[in-house]
Parts: C-alpha cells; structure tokens; sequence
C-alpha cells in the first residue's frame, strides 16, 4: 500500500491551532525505522523553531522505563496478553499525564514513536485482546486523545524482522529488548495487515509511508506530509 504520489495531497491545511501543540504519532511493524524518523521529523521542526519533544512509548518515564523492561525482555514469553496490554496502558497513562499532555497544554509539539494504534495492533490483533476493552482503558488513561497526524511507514515484514534482529545483535540487547522480535512471522504480519486496515479506515489521521527506501527519502517524504497538513505554522 503506498501513496506516496497522492496522500501529500489528501489533507488540507489546518487553520491556526492557537495554543495547543501539534501531535504526531509514527508507527509499524519492527524495523520499519520509526525510531530514525521520529529524530529526523523532530529536528526539521526544532530548526523551524517550531518547539517540539521527540518522546516514545513504551518508556519514556522513569515509571514507563520500569514497565518496559518487564515487556521488552526476552525472558518474559509466559506473559498473558491481558498482561501485556495493561502493561501498556499503564505506560501510556504515565507518559500523558507526564509528558504528552503538559507538552500539547503548552504550544509544543509531540513527536512519538508508537502510541495506541500499536496497541490495537499488536495486542488487538495479534494478541486478540477486545479492541473494544483496549479502547476503553485507552479512554481512562489518555481521556481518548489521538494524534492529529499518524504516519504508517509500511515496510514488508522478512525485511523489517532482519533489520530488528541485526540491530539487536549490533546492540546486543536481544535478551533486554528481544521480546517481540522473537515472535514468529505471522504475529508480525497480523500486527501489519492490522496498521493497514486501520490507515484505509481513518484516511483522515493516517499517511502510509513506504519504507523500503533510504532513510533521507522516507524523511523528505515525510517533511512534505507535515508542510502540507500543517502550511500554517510554516
């Protein structure tokens, strides 16, 4: 699924946010380069003077870095989907309260790597936890908010699970933050076909970025997106 020639295009500009910050979310499969660029889009803007935090989930607390060693690492394979979806939501409690809803109350502008599309994919889908249950946790925690502008950056799962096993081992956090890599290839596909089902539901939040390309490629393609959906804050 790639619309790199159209989806610049399907957004139209949005009018003057006033005083709340702009949220944008990155999200896929492992390997897919979020982590990259989430620092590249969150530098662009910073150059822009536009004030911006680059933040991620789950982990990016001192409580959130506590849960995702108990989710990240290898040893935990016994753990229940029900768990694990907690365990995220627990996460993404602390990280709105803490981080992502002070930044937006002030005019700044959140990039994250991963939010509650991630949840519903790998835990919803994947896992077969009640989407219905996940979003009514997601409510208590964050009050229900959502990205104004989720980027999808789509990639094929063989080439995304060879890029997260290699940065593993070149990391040698396999056994730390190996949980997921170690999941069989059809988990990994679920978990895609579910972000792609979501991206043609909500065409209006979601842009799908192909990923199989150079990371200076992906970050131009995606510099245009956010130019575009918001031209009046640049």
């Amino acid at each position: 699924m790639n619309e790199q020639t159209t989806t610049q295009h399907r957004f139209q500009p949005l009018p003057d946010a006033g005083e709340r910050g702009i949220f944008i979310s990155l999200e896929g499969i492992e390997g897919c380069g979020k982590s990259t660029q989430s620092d590249l889009l969150s530098r662009f803007l910073s150059e822009r003077r536009i004030p911006t935090i680059r933040t991620k989930e789950p982990g990016a607390t001192a409580i959130g870095g506590e849960i995702r060693k108990i989710l990240l690492h290898a040893d935990h394979v016994g753990m229940s989907p029900i768990c694990e979806a907690l365990l995220y939501l627990a996460d993404r409690a602390q990280h709105h309260d803490e981080v992502v809803s002070p930044a937006l109350s002030t005019g700044t502008w959140v990039v994250c790597d991963r939010y509650h599309d991630s949840t519903l994919a790998y835990q919803g889908a994947a896992r077969k936890v009640s989407h219905h249950d996940l979003n009514n946790i997601f409510m208590l925690a964050t009050g229900g908010l959502q990205p104004d502008l989720t980027i999808l950056l789509d990639l094929d799962v063989a080439i995304g699970l060879n890029r997260a096993l290699t940065r593993n081992r070149e990391q040698q956090n396999q056994m730390t933050e190996g949980r997921f890599e170690a999941e069989a290839e059809p988990f990994h596909q679920a978990v895609r076909q579910a972000f792609l089902r979501m991206a043609e539901e909500q065409p209006h939040r979601f842009i799908v970025v192909e990923a199989a390309r150079t990371p200076e490629d992906i970050a131009e393609e995606i510099r245009g997106i956010v130019t575009h959906r918001f031209a009046n804050f640049f």
